[in-house]
């Protein structure tokens, strides 16, 4: 399982631009669906059918990662950026980007007087080795993401895009140790949740299932003087989300969550996350509604170049999830 998390998270792939992701994932797990389709926005759905006796279960995870794009050129052919999605600068600065071409930038940063202050985007650029606008590589509107690649600390996996490569991988895994299920279930790699969750809002429209399930990474504040408290540790087990900003999960789904993990003896966590939203959002609001849920995979550092999950919640994820898909 390493190997493909090795490649996703490496992969280039910011909001709206996933298609080298996606070619990946669809290569992994062809021989693994009955139906695999891409729609319109570009989400790759991929279908497995149940025996008749199940329900109608989309499980949903997404394939961006934060980044930047080229907002201007200045005369020298350093390059001005905005960001995609939720970029945090003070991350950024010193760091490097690549874009879709193989283009690599570093991230640098006008002078501050007050150096107390956190650096915000407006003061930062990107030089890619550019003398000029003429030889410069890049054109306004060409995305970057951040590039760094994965290593393993102890039983930690620390990469770019853990949000949500991570989660790619967790269905993956499912889809190959899942042989068979009473349900059918409709496998959701989504586009652009980091720009407010519209691949999953179409995807889940167009699906209309009976059941929804997120799987994304959640905050980790587990380290010293975290900026806030949250019943979540690393390698504890992943984490079954109870609230954030954007949802209430079902009770349904919440309580078929722990009884499974504990019935199997699978370790969780319970999340109530003071902030931020998943597509498990997107699948509970549709149409007349959904009832919905999410697994969360802990991290440390999210949205920045190093985001750091451990490898056994990982795996127990796709325990969990397997587990609950055969009954």
């Amino acid at each position: 399982m390493k190997k493909i998390i090795k490649q996703l998270v490496e992969a280039y792939g910011p909001s709206g631009h996933e298609e080298q992701v996606r070619a990946l994932i669809k290569k992994e797990i062809r021989a693994l669906a009955d139906e695999i389709r891409t729609d319109t926005l570009g989400n790759l759905i991929a279908f497995k059918k149940g025996n008749g006796k199940g329900r109608r279960i989309m499980l949903s995870a997404h394939m961006d990662e934060i980044g930047v794009i080229v907002s201007y050129i200045d005369n020298k052919g350093f390059l001005r950026i905005n960001p995609i999605g939720g970029g945090q600068p003070l991350y950024e600065v010193t760091g490097r980007v690549r874009f879709a071409d193989g283009t690599t930038g570093v991230i640098g940063m006008e002078k501050q007087d007050d150096q107390s202050k956190i650096p915000v985007i407006d003061k930062l650029f990107v030089d890619v080795g550019a003398t000029g606008r003429k030889d410069c590589p890049v054109k306004v509107g060409d995305a970057a993401c951040f590039d760094r690649q994965m290593v393993e600390t102890g039983g930690n996996l620390i990469a770019k895009s853990m949000d949500d490569r991570i989660g790619c991988a967790v269905l993956i895994g499912v889809m190959k140790a899942l042989k068979n299920s009473p349900h059918d279930i409709y496998f959701v790699f989504s586009v652009q949740e980091e720009v407010g969750l519209r691949g999953a809002t179409t995807s889940a429209f167009g699906i209309l299932p009976e059941l929804g399930i997120a799987v994304d990474v959640t905050a980790c504040p587990d380290t010293p003087e975290a900026p806030h408290k949250m019943a979540v540790e690393l390698g504890k087990g992943p984490a079954i989300k109870i609230k954030d900003a954007g949802m209430l999960a079902a009770p349904k789904i919440k309580d078929w969550m722990i009884e499974t993990a504990e019935r199997r003896r699978i370790p969780y966590q319970l999340e109530v996350l003071p902030f931020g939203a998943t597509d498990a959002r997107a699948m509970q609001t549709t149409q007349s509604g959904v009832l919905s849920g999410c697994l969360s995979i802990p991290c440390r550092y999210v949205h920045s170049t190093s985001e750091t999950v451990s490898y056994s919640d990982v795996q127990n994820a796709v325990k969990l999830l397997t587990a609950m898909l055969v009954k």
